[in-house]
This record gives structure tokens, sequence and C-alpha cells, in this order.
């Protein structure tokens, strides 16, 4: 599995360290940018790419995005079909592992500005660990989606 990155301003710090994170635990990481800081970027000048790939590849690859708050960022992400982006702002991981099993969010959109890095750390490691679990009820509701 491949997991994209892409953050705004507000999550660049955190994008550096999630990346670093992730390559030493052995995944595939691509960073979509920014590669700079720059205060007055825009998030969907790469949140948008982030989730066309998402979008094109959805059954072998993840996304993580990292903005302030991570509303926008996932709402961007919600906008492709095939993405299903969940919001994580800290506390105990099991709203994102819900997000998994229940809604098989493919995307998780982290506030960096209400989170703890240790927090993000063990949260993302539950996501990328979680199956969904293909329940009817789940998959049912899934297909109701992108109709």
């Amino acid at each position: 599995m491949i997991v994209y990155l892409a953050s705004d301003h507000a999550g660049f710090e955190l994008k550096k360290q999630l990346k670093n994170f992730l390559t030493k635990k052995g995944y595939e990481v691509e960073d979509m940018g920014p590669f700079t800081f720059k205060a007055r970027d825009d998030y969907p000048d790469f949140m948008h790419p982030l989730s066309k790939m998402i979008s094109m590849k959805s059954d072998e690859a993840r996304g993580i995005i990292i903005g302030g708050s991570g509303q926008g960022e996932g709402m961007v992400a919600n906008r492709h079909k095939g993405v299903r982006s969940a919001v994580y702002y800290g506390g105990k991981p099991e709203i994102v592992r819900i997000s998994r099993e229940h809604n098989d969010s493919n995307v998780l959109a982290i506030g960096a500005r209400f989170v703890k890095k240790r927090e993000v750390f063990k949260a993302v490691d539950v996501w990328l660990k979680e199956p969904f679990s293909k329940a009817a009820r789940h998959v049912r509701r899934l297909k109701k989606l992108d109709k």
C-alpha cells in the first residue's frame, strides 16, 4: 500500500514528521506537497491532486491530509468520487478505527492545531492497520455514497 501525504502551511511540519514516521515503519510514502513552507498557500492546491490519486487507486492507496483544522482539507477530499475522508482532532484513536471498520475511509484529515504528535502517530498506525469489516450493512451504505 502506498500512502500519499499533503498539507497546507499549518500542517507542513507535522507532514514532514509523519512522512519520517511512516517511512521508518516501512510504508511507501509519496509526498504531494507542499515541499517548502509558504504561509499563504491554499489547501485546495494540494488536496485536490492527492484526492485524485486516491480516487484512481482507492484499493491500493490511502491518503493523509493535514491542515490547521482538517475540515477544509476533508471537504476537498470528499468532493472526489470514491474518496471517503474522516477528520481526526486528537484523543483516543477509536474514531479513526471506526472510520475504517464501518466506512472504509481512505483519506484521513488531521487538524494539526488540535493534536499532539504522539496521538497522531498512534491514530495513523491504527487507521492504516484497521481493515474494512465488509459487513453487509456497511457495504450497502457505501454503495449509496457515490450515487
